[in-house]
């Protein structure tokens, strides 16, 4: 039920006392982990703590998708295409959240380039034309991911663009050699 829904819930809520509010409000952030993570980047960082969160971030998805850690091999095996596929959603989860705490639109599609940037580096036989069921789910998850973040860089203002402009050409070119564009 939405407290619009309830006009007298929401004037009693707001005839509470700013002690009770507090005790209320505490409580229910303690129940949103979003909210709180939001919350502490809004309240108790600074632009010092944006860098750190965006070179961690950075790390966290180059050792994801490194061929050392994520034991996937550049083979046309069913196992290697659902491997990346499930890490690239991973890393796609953490890049939302990123998102939703920092509200960093330059970051968030620097980070989207990358890890199609890696996944294509890497693992380049996943992305070519197979008959194992699994590479065209991979295919159009890329496809899917590629879309998404092409939309995300034409919004970023031109300045922003030309610093990413040498991975996304790079992503650019794989995805048309290997016909990941969707239209």
């Amino acid at each position: 039920m939405s407290l619009h829904k309830d006009p007298e819930l929401k004037e009693a809520v707001l005839n509470l006392s700013p002690k009770e509010k507090d005790k209320l409000l505490v409580r229910l952030i303690s129940k949103d982990k979003m909210l709180m993570k939001q919350l502490h980047y809004q309240l108790l960082e600074n632009e010092y703590d944006l860098e750190d969160r965006i070179n961690a971030l950075r790390e966290k998805l180059q050792d994801l998708l490194s061929p050392n850690r994520s034991g996937i091999k550049n083979t046309a095996m069913y196992s290697h295409y659902r491997t990346l596929t499930a890490l690239l959603r991973q890393a796609s989860g953490m890049i939302n959240e990123h998102e939703k705490v920092t509200k960093d639109k330059f970051s968030e599609a620097e980070f989207r380039l990358l890890i199609l940037q890696l996944a294509f580096e890497h693992y380049p036989i996943l992305f070519q034309k197979s008959y194992v069921a699994a590479s065209d789910k991979l295919h159009r998850y890329a496809a899917a991911r590629l879309k998404s973040t092409i939309s995300k860089y034409d919004k970023l203002h031109e300045d922003l663009q030309f610093d990413l402009k040498e991975s996304y050409d790079k992503v650019m070119e794989f995805a048309e050699k290997h016909h990941l564009l969707i239209h």
